[in-house]
């Protein structure tokens, strides 16, 4: 029942409303037909429609638009608030409700938008379109584009300002979506329609929508409009408690005839939308243009294109003392690669021609000897490496070690002997160096590598190199206890000490809202930085840190290819 007394209530309305428009317009006016749109603003669905559809002329209700491109402008980097636009004579020309400005003038951005948004200058509309676009033809092109992109399919504009022209037209629907838009695309703008007055640089301005801002609780917005083909016209946003209605009216008779047909409509749509939805946010319209983007050229330095020393380099180990021998010395079995050109132990040779391993004796290489390396296992299941073993551990105790003058002595004596290559066949041709064998049963020949190399066939895979640098003397020295190795860490962010600064800001929230919308605009360079506000004695300064000099200088041309402030500091 409530229902339907709610909406016979609307009906009554448009009822009453018809009429009186129809005594009291004009013959001049009788070309501003009446329409509405009333839509739920957390939904975009409607509650109200009459002619919603009727192409008409919208008059100041364009500057919705011309303000809409103007934020879409500055939240996209190609303008700022306190850009400065110079007034042509065309923009001065404009008839009233002007600013008063003055050709050749300049005057900051963040000044036209409160006279166009508030005051509804049309000098001030024109100027913003000229700045944005280079001329109001192209900026109608844009705006009309901006309308297709939102859904406002029934509107098209040829002016900036909403006078009177052929082809400029829109609907009560179209305009009542482009006010949430407004909303919900650009919150830190909104309220900006709902002051009474505001500083417009060379004046004081009074808002146009003061009474029914005054007069509605809880109306905050949007803006009006009125020609004499139009007649008064009002796009508006209410709020009451968790709704909140926007609605557009066309076409009435006076200010306040308009405002009581608003107030109506709004107070009979409010029962009619439930108190709890769900939000559906609309879609934000993709960007018009992008802006071009140079590449920074960097020279490499140095030290990005050598390799990184190991952990322990030895270019030149000292010559081993050799131990002197009476008989010549052995050459190394091809099990034992990486023996040195130093006569092995007597008692170890007899071992290992009782075992039956063919030992060979070529001439030993000078220089490319290692008295003192530790000898690898010997494959294991077979009696010659039993038999190898065997003489190992009884004449281990023979060989003394060799005394050495370097400090890495310790170290190579420390580290773990190699492992034996696997079992290959042999590749077929001659080998330089001779190989175990046993008389009884042959086993699989051992691949052997060329005389005087010191390379092992399966050495281990070298372990990752870890961000801990060992700094340690290499020299000749006491051969005591080493003096304790001093560690130092390399930290996570070593080479990126350079930093993007945006410049100071008057707050805190400012200078991280700032920071925010161009993180996320620069992801794939902004992406690895970190946000930081230094606060200093003459504001806070926003700055991307932990950037490479290449990242930092690649990031600053990017923001400044779109007109934004920026400065590469190392840190």
């Amino acid at each position: 029942m409530n229902r339907f007394l709610t909406a016979f209530r609307l009906w009554a309305v448009a009822f009453l409303v018809l009429p009186v428009l129809t005594v009291t317009m004009t013959p001049t006016a009788s070309a501003a037909p009446f329409a509405a749109y009333v839509m739920d603003a957390r939904t975009g669905q409607p509650v109200f429609r009459q002619n919603a559809d009727t192409r008409l002329h919208p008059a100041s209700l364009t500057k919705m638009m011309t303000l809409y491109m103007a934020f879409h402008a500055i939240e996209s980097g190609r303008v700022r608030l306190d850009s400065r636009f110079t007034i042509s004579s065309k923009a001065a020309n404009e008839p009233p409700s002007k600013l008063g400005l003055r050709p050749g003038q300049q005057i900051e951005l963040r000044y036209l938008i409160r006279a166009a948004a508030i005051r509804s200058a049309n000098d001030a509309a024109t100027a913003i379109g000229e700045g944005l676009a280079g001329s109001e033809e192209a900026f109608t092109q844009q705006m009309t584009q901006m309308a297709r992109a939102l859904g406002m399919n029934n509107t098209q504009f040829r002016n900036a300002h909403g006078l009177t022209q052929q082809g400029h037209f829109s609907t009560a629907h179209d305009m009542s979506v482009l006010g949430r838009h407004l909303f919900y695309d650009f919150p830190q703008y909104y309220n900006l329609f709902s002051r009474r007055s505001a500083d417009a640089g060379v004046a004081q301005v009074a808002s146009t929508n003061r009474r029914f801002l005054d007069d509605y609780p809880g109306a905050d917005g949007i803006k009006t409009g009125y020609t004499r083909a139009a007649g008064f016209n009002l796009t508006a946003s209410a709020q009451r408690g968790n709704k909140r209605l926007i609605a557009t009216v066309f076409g009435g008779t006076s200010t306040a005839h308009r405002n009581q047909v608003m107030a109506e409509l709004l107070d009979a749509s409010f029962p009619r939308i439930p108190d709890r939805v769900r939000e559906v946010r609309p879609q934000r319209p993709r960007m018009l243009s992008q802006a071009t983007t140079r590449r920074a050229q960097v020279e490499p330095t140095p030290a990005a294109t050598q390799p990184e020393p190991q952990r322990l380099v030895l270019d030149a180990s000292p010559a081993p003392v050799a131990r002197p021998a009476a008989a010549p010395a052995p050459a190394p079995t091809a099990s034992l690669v990486a023996s040195a050109s130093a006569a092995p132990v007597p008692d170890l040779t007899e071992a290992l021609r009782q075992a039956g391993a063919s030992v060979a004796t070529p001439a030993p290489a000078a220089g490319l000897a290692l008295a003192n390396s530790l000898r690898p296992r010997a494959r294991p299941g077979s009696r010659v490496a039993e038999a190898v073993a065997e003489a190992v551990a009884e004449a281990a105790p023979a060989a003394e070690p060799v005394a050495t003058a370097s400090l890495a002595a310790p170290v190579l004596a420390s580290s773990l002997r190699p492992r034996a290559a696997p079992n290959r066949e042999r590749a077929t041709g001659e080998t330089a160096t001779a190989s175990l064998a046993a008389p009884a049963a042959a086993p699989a020949p051992v691949e052997t590598a060329p005389a005087g190399s010191l390379s092992l066939n399966s050495s281990p895979p070298p372990r990752p190199r870890s961000e801990t640098v060992i700094l340690a003397a290499m020299g000749e020295g006491d051969l005591g206890n080493p003096e304790s190795l001093e560690i130092v860490r390399r930290p996570a962010d070593a080479g990126r000490g350079w930093a993007v600064s945006l410049g100071l800001f008057t707050s805190q929230a400012e200078a991280e809202r700032a920071l925010l919308s161009l993180a996320l605009q620069d992801g794939g360079v902004l992406g690895s930085s970190r946000r930081n506000i230094a606060d200093t004695r003459r504001g806070f300064d926003a700055q991307f840190v932990n950037l490479t000099r290449a990242q930092a200088q690649l990031a600053c041309e990017r923001l400044q290819s779109r007109a934004r402030d920026c400065q590469v500091i190392g840190r």
